[in-house]
């Protein structure tokens, strides 16, 4: 029998006290009030572990049992995992690796069943599987899913599409709560799509959204990740309506994830003011609430799932953290053991993928711009998923001529990786400002087909042609050296460790630097130029898409 002494954070009472945890068989077996001894080192505050409610695991690069291994030393005790991006490559076998995996770690993942994918039906882009009705019926039936995941289609939910509908009814026939993404909707039809059983959006990015969203009935992951970050404009709903907010990263590069995760955003919240409990409740109470899950709040017969951490001002720091009785991280030792964290399959090389795309050459890229002509330009941001449409008569070329007065134009292109023989998609982008070289990658949201943008035609081949090589990846391209990433598991992760895989990006985005590129994740913001379902110009293998009109521009 285990104990753990300290000052209690009891956030279900609201109330701090001197006590000690009792652990028995993985459960608190008691709560005690005592007086806590004089020692040299002061006793630690012992709390709630902190969930992340929305998060693609894909995006940190590496496998859930080594996310997990990541994450506790930040003091997460949970996530609520949407695998929509290995599903998207390879269908419910993908959903299912990311289950096995997770199943290594001694922490608590809870993994939902993606809702679209494709993220857009028809001919608008091309993934490597699809989760249809039939698929979604059998994974809510099961007991290891516990939610339908983000369901961007909210188009199809406004218009009552069959197809979506049907997954949403689903998941409310087998008692589980449906996720949602609905960017910019507000007023009548936010209300339309929380009605039909949507409960939840990550995607609010403005204070009357997320109000609009919470008027609705749904509750609001506020998003800072690697590349959105909605903190600053979402944080007056954490203590304007406290029980409906939940924080979220969403997508966290590697480099990003190994400094912090949901810690950072309550030392955040903290030291913007906002009161303790109500910052607590987001970061610990609503996600378990919502999503139905017991896995720890600090009071008797719950799994002894907590944290402990120096003190609770915004300079916290994360000393310990405990799952199910077990302490998985200590500030002070190196604890993971093989017991909590299974490196067995490090070495195992038959990972699954979905990857048949073939060389390209210039040719396949070309793009004949002349006077004249109407262009489209994907205007991208830095620290935003959404892009503007620049639509532009041209007096010249916007690649080579030095009068054009966007000189910082490039292109960008879209090979689809599943299909052999298929010719690139190619499109124009400004942002991003490489000045001589490529990138690329096959983290290309949703689809993850192969993405890239470069100063030139030589560049961008070199790039797309080292990720067909390496069957996924990474990869940049200077005028003096190639620089990749593989990552051989469905072309998003690697089997390596956190701390390796954030080193390798840090090496290849400081590569990025150096050809021009200043963003600060420069490869996520890349790799939502793919996704239709974000506002306003997109582009996909098959398409150079206006999403407001949700129409091919050609």
């Amino acid at each position: 029998m285990d104990s753990v002494k300290g000052h209690i954070v009891d956030v279900v009472r609201r109330e701090i006290f001197d006590g000690e945890i009792v652990i028995k068989d993985e459960k608190i077996a008691e709560v005690k009030r005592c007086v806590l001894p004089e020692r040299e080192k002061p006793w630690p505050y012992v709390m709630p572990g902190f969930i992340d409610g929305h998060v693609h695991i894909e995006s940190s690069m590496i496998v859930p049992h080594k996310f997990a291994r990541i994450a506790v030393s930040h003091g997460t005790i949970g996530v609520i995992a949407d695998p929509h991006e290995i599903g998207n490559v390879l269908g419910v076998e993908g959903v299912d690796y990311m289950i096995r995996s997770g199943q290594e770690a001694q922490f608590n993942f809870l993994f939902g069943a993606p809702s679209c994918v494709p993220a857009v039906g028809g001919d608008m882009e091309t993934c490597g599987r699809v989760i249809d009705v039939k698929d979604t019926e059998a994974l809510m039936a099961r007991d290891d899913i516990g939610f339908l995941g983000e369901m961007m289609n909210y188009v199809g939910v406004l218009n009552g599409d069959k197809e979506v509908m049907a997954k949403i009814e689903a998941a409310l026939r087998n008692g589980k709560p449906v996720d949602g993404h609905a960017p910019g909707l507000t007023g009548i039809q936010r209300d339309q799509y929380a009605s039909a059983g949507v409960t939840t959006d990550h995607e609010c990015s403005t204070l009357d959204e997320g109000r609009s969203c919470i008027n609705a009935g749904m509750k609001v992951i506020i998003r800072e990740g690697s590349a959105a970050k909605d903190y600053q404009l979402l944080s007056p709903l954490i203590k304007e309506s406290p029980n409906m907010v939940m924080f979220c990263t969403d997508d966290c590069h590697p480099d990003d994830f190994v400094r912090g995760h949901i810690n950072l955003i309550v030392r955040r919240a903290l030291a913007d003011g906002y009161d303790l409990w109500d910052v607590l409740h987001a970061a610990s109470v609503n996600a378990q609430r919502h999503y139905r899950q017991k896995w720890g709040l600090l009071q008797e017969g719950e799994p002894a799932t907590f944290i402990t951490v120096d003190n609770i001002t915004p300079h916290f720091r994360v000393e310990s953290t405990w799952i199910r009785g077990q302490e998985v991280f200590n500030y002070n030792s190196c604890l993971p053991s093989k017991h909590s964290f299974n490196d067995e399959h490090i070495l195992d090389g038959d990972f699954p993928n979905n990857f048949v795309a073939q060389p390209i050459t210039a040719a396949d890229i070309n793009l004949d711009l002349k006077t004249g002509d109407t262009v489209h330009v994907i205007h991208a941001s830095d620290g935003s998923l959404l892009t503007e449409h620049d639509e532009v008569l041209l007096t010249g070329n916007p690649l080579f001529d030095s009068q054009y007065p966007w000189t910082e134009v490039q292109k960008i292109v879209v090979y689809n990786r599943y299909v052999p023989g298929v010719k690139p998609i190619v499109g124009l982008v400004r942002g991003f400002d490489i000045k001589e070289g490529a990138m690329a990658s096959s983290v290309a949201h949703d689809c993850h087909n192969i993405v890239a943008i470069g100063s030139s035609d030589e560049y961008i081949v070199k790039a797309v042609n080292r990720i067909v090589e390496m069957q996924g990846g990474q990869v940049v391209v200077t005028p003096e050296e190639m620089l990749d990433i593989p990552l051989p598991i469905a072309g998003l992760m690697s089997p390596v460790s956190g701390h390796e895989i954030a080193f390798r990006t840090l090496c290849i985005q400081e590569k990025v630097r150096q050809i021009g590129c200043k963003m600060k994740s420069p490869f996520i913001t890349m790799a939502f130029m793919c996704l239709p379902v974000i506002p306003d110009i997109k582009i996909t293998d098959r398409h150079l898409i206006d999403t407001k009109k949700f129409a091919p521009i050609y």
